[in-house]
């Protein structure tokens, strides 16, 4: 069997746009503090992103500043494997192996591909067997955990009925992974209401300038009980957002102000600002470090993806040997 750790695990984040407060709870800040409980492979999805046809120069840029945010917001290169997925040409071998053994009505029925072919998306190849690559993705490091959210639950199945295929037809060769589903992800609002994304146009930026930051803030959407008036705090997407950030004494204080009356919502979103300011301050300088030394980010993709295509190497051929084309 290739090589194996218990504690190994495993996530990527597709460069898609610029990355906001639905993406750090939701994503970045469980895997950065994972990594000082596993041993961490994460990745930017930069093949994935090719299902949408992004320009040259906007893909590179987006994987870029995913990188610098990742590193400004606490990843440790010291501790966590970090590294582009294209780095690692090995997973798109591992993936035709998988192609192989991938029944075409799996895919066909897999909740992501409709949704995004309703939406408008053309439905590519590519777009199709995207769950082939994710699950090539998490195979080729043999992982124990993938952090992934419910949206991406079915595609964590998928990769290990798989990895039981595989094993059944060639021997004992692939980790069956096991899911660690990050509930926290849909209670991150939009300044809309709907669940914080891109395609929305409802995030607010990590690292957007203060000013812009503050304006994003202000715009969240709230209905029209007048300032007097006690306010149900748990239909509220602006207490929604603050509790993210504060404290419980401080939920439960302005949990209070909302049923005391007297209290707006403006004064709430001047609230939430302040703690999403303070909460992000420490990276800042940490980022602009990042953004203005490219090579430096360069260096650490490099020194991850050596590794990373290290550990991909022994699993791909060990699959060739048991496939028969070594």
């Amino acid at each position: 069997m290739a090589e194996n750790t218990e504690k190994r695990a495993l996530s990527g984040i597709t460069p898609s746009g610029t990355l906001h407060l639905g993406n750090y709870f939701g994503m970045m800040k469980p895997a950065i503090e994972m990594q000082y409980e596993y041993e961490c492979f994460y990745f930017i999805a930069d093949y994935h992103a090719l299902t949408q046809l992004p320009e040259r120069e906007d893909l590179q840029q987006r994987a870029f500043r995913i990188a610098v945010d990742f590193l400004a917001c606490g990843l440790d290169p010291a501790r966590t494997t970090f590294f582009r997925q294209s780095d690692v040409p090995e997973v798109l071998e591992l993936t035709w192996m998988l192609n192989c053994l991938t029944p075409v009505g799996l895919l066909e029925r897999c909740h992501s591909y409709k949704d995004k072919v309703e939406k408008g998306l053309p439905a590519n190849h590519g777009l199709l067997t995207y769950p082939v690559l994710m699950s090539s993705d998490i195979l080729i490091y043999q992982s124990n955990v993938v952090p992934v959210g419910k949206d991406q639950k079915q595609h964590l199945e998928i990769t290990r009925d798989l990895a039981t295929r595989f094993n059944h037809q060639y021997g004992e060769i692939l980790t069956m992974p096991e899911a660690r589903i990050r509930e926290s992800v849909a209670a991150v609002p939009g300044i809309d209401g709907r669940k914080m994304s891109k395609s929305y146009d409802n995030t607010i930026e990590l690292f957007d300038s203060e000013k812009q930051m503050r304006k994003r803030i202000m715009e969240i959407v709230t209905d029209s009980t007048p300032l007097d008036e006690p306010k149900d705090p748990e239909t509220c997407n602006v207490f929604a957002l603050y509790k993210l950030f504060a404290s419980e004494e401080e939920v439960e204080q302005m949990r209070e102000q909302y049923m005391a009356g007297g209290f707006g919502y403006g004064h709430a979103k001047k609230a939430l600002f302040e703690k999403c300011r303070e909460y992000f301050r420490p990276f800042r300088e940490k980022h602009e470090y990042y953004l203005n030394h490219p090579q430096a980010v360069e260096d650490i993709l490099q020194d991850g993806a050596r590794h990373a295509r290290a550990v991909a190497r022994q699993t791909v051929d060990e699959v060739r040997k048991a496939v028969g084309i070594d």
